[in-house]
């Protein structure tokens, strides 16, 4: 009888895949699936059709849950062992001071880059941050769940109780999410992340008060008071740079800068004396900028980053690593939560390769021309199926079928191990990793979670799932428009207006796919300097991937009307 119970206890184990099994995060690791090679262009190529969106490979059950949760982590900042926080009360009533104050008028003339703001609404508008949902309608195609009174808040501010106080800081749903014409979606890039100057701003309004005048300023509670000085201090091992436009990111350089103000120990200590006297390192001359990634491509991927080069390890791991030493934190006390964490770990690593990529045919109903779409997919599969895959088509199914069948994409056939390629696009993002990763990988806590960094020469092809929706292009979004990136680089435009995806048919070309050409930009954007991009100069070039768009004779490969067709065909992915 005995026996029995242990047999059924067994088969209800493994029947309900209750037990998630432990991923593959090392560098040999392979997308799943049936294979097929084929030669392209000199180059054998195989493909797989599995994905890795159940990373634990759990149960449908316990997935969702998984995932649900996962949405809280990226809204809710979980790392409780975070040291750069915002005293809530004490920012209240800087905002709420007198304006005739002279106490606040020294601060406002100390750190006069928080003189624009009149709120911490101003604030987070200013950051790019996006609403919560209030309908269904507004709901994307990713989980957002009930975050309670948090929701007064954008997406992206995580507000608790630190060290006995009441204080806020940011999460992942900051630069990693997105109002797409009215729909919030969680896992997008943020178009306009102002993050890393909010760093930089921040650093000289802490620089830049005193703690006696602080104190005398606000008269703060204990609390906010620890907060305060742990903050000031954290940041003297943060060393931030500007991004060089509007819609970049400048994290990886961040993160570089900081280890430099850091000790050479394994756990990266803080050091006075290196605080104010950090090694030497190239990123403080070169820019090495890019945009914020989606979260939906994860799960056909072997390695991370545009460039690849996180080649082991789990990217929520090294995220959360990467984001810390950007904030100051202390290495060890980050490591001891990370390893009694791993449920949080888990929970937001399910969610985001878990994500899914927001449809074109949602937002513009029936207005892809199938015909056209088809003779799209053919010039994309002699051209470009060799570095970004292939994608099955409903309306290669027999039968009949309705039109949002025909155009959905049954499958997605991707490389089994994630390839690097150099198309001479701007290298400095990818050269930015050779001036530090050899303190990233010695740090105990990389080995700990088993992150390897390794600089790659060039960047990865993504899978094209959702692309419509990924405009500017290229890492450095130094390209408008698809149809820009299917026209060489010497015939590409070398400015645009970026605007906010807010009306349909104004501030977005769906012909192009992409920005409107700048005469047709609305107010008040077509006069904001800040919205004006130039891609000239070190780190925002728009060259590369013009050798696939041009025949043996050197001539442009495809006409007009063929790269309207491979956009009509790219917007059904």
């Amino acid at each position: 009888m005995k026996s029995n119970t242990w047999l059924l206890a067994i088969f209800f184990v493994f029947s309900t895949n209750i037990i998630a099994s432990t991923p593959d995060w090392s560098s040999e690791a392979m997308i799943p699936g049936e294979e097929f090679c084929e030669w392209h262009k000199g180059h054998k190529v195989c493909l797989r059709d599995g994905d890795r969106a159940n990373i634990y490979e759990e149960s449908d059950t316990q997935w969702s849950k998984d995932v649900e949760q996962g949405a809280r982590h990226a809204l809710h900042y979980p790392v409780a062992v975070t040291e750069l926080l915002i005293p809530e009360d004490t920012i209240e009533k800087f905002f709420n001071e007198d304006t005739n104050s002279l106490i606040r008028k020294l601060i406002y003339k100390a750190a006069k880059v928080i003189g624009r703001f009149k709120s911490m609404n101003g604030v987070y508008e200013w950051l790019g941050l996006h609403s919560y949902p209030k309908t269904a309608q507004q709901r994307g195609p990713n989980p957002i769940p009930y975050m309670g009174v948090s929701q007064s808040r954008p997406m992206g501010v995580t507000t608790g109780m630190y060290h006995g106080a009441k204080a806020s800081t940011f999460s992942c749903a900051a630069c990693h999410s997105a109002d797409l014409f009215g729909v919030k979606v969680l896992g997008m890039t943020n178009r306009f992340p102002r993050a890393n100057e909010f760093f930089q701003k921040g650093k000289m309004l802490l620089d830049n008060t005193n703690p006696l005048l602080f104190k005398a300023a606000f008269g703060p509670s204990k609390e906010d008071y620890y907060i305060f000085k742990r903050a000031k201090e954290a940041l003297r091992h943060v060393e931030v740079k500007k991004p060089l436009a509007l819609g970049l990111d400048t994290s990886l350089a961040q993160v570089g800068l900081s280890l430099s103000r850091r000790g050479d120990d394994e756990y990266a200590r803080k050091i006075p004396l290196r605080a104010r006297f950090p090694k030497q390192n190239k990123l403080r001359q070169v820019p090495a900028d890019s945009k914020p990634a989606v979260w939906w491509n994860l799960k056909y991927k072997t390695r991370w980053l545009s460039d690849g080069s996180i080649v082991s390890g789990n990217p929520i791991h090294t995220n959360f690593l990467w984001n810390e030493i950007g904030r100051g934190v202390d290495l060890e006390a980050l490591e001891g939560w990370l390893v009694d964490n791993q449920d949080a770990i888990k929970e937001l690593t399910s969610f985001v390769f878990k994500a899914q990529a927001p449809k074109y045919n949602d937002f513009f109903p029936d207005s892809i021309s199938i015909t056209r779409a088809k003779r799209g997919e053919r010039l994309f599969v002699k051209n470009c199926a060799g570095c970004h895959g292939q994608y099955e088509k409903g309306w290669s199914t027999e039968g009949p079928l309705k039109y949002e069948e025909q155009i959905a994409t049954t499958k997605v056939w991707y490389h089994r191990k994630t390839p690097v390629v150099d198309v001479g696009t701007d290298p400095l993002r990818r050269e930015g990793m050779r001036y530090f990763y050899e303190e990233l990988n010695r740090l105990k806590i990389s080995k700990t979670i088993g992150a390897v960094v390794k600089p790659q020469e060039g960047y990865v092809p993504p899978p094209l799932v959702g692309i419509w929706a990924r405009w500017p292009y290229f890492h450095n979004n130094s390209v408008p428009t698809l149809y820009d990136v299917l026209t060489p680089d010497f015939k590409r435009p070398r400015f645009y207006i970026s605007v906010p995806a807010q009306d349909k048919k104004l501030d977005f070309d769906q012909v192009k796919n992409g920005y409107p050409a700048p005469n047709l930009v609305r107010m008040p954007y077509k006069k904001n300097k800040e919205h004006h991009f130039y891609a000239k100069g070190p780190g925002l070039s728009n060259q590369g991937h013009t050798e696939m768009m041009l025949d043996e004779d050197g001539n442009e490969k495809f006409s007009h009307n063929e790269k309207l067709e491979l956009i009509e065909y790219l917007k059904t992915l």
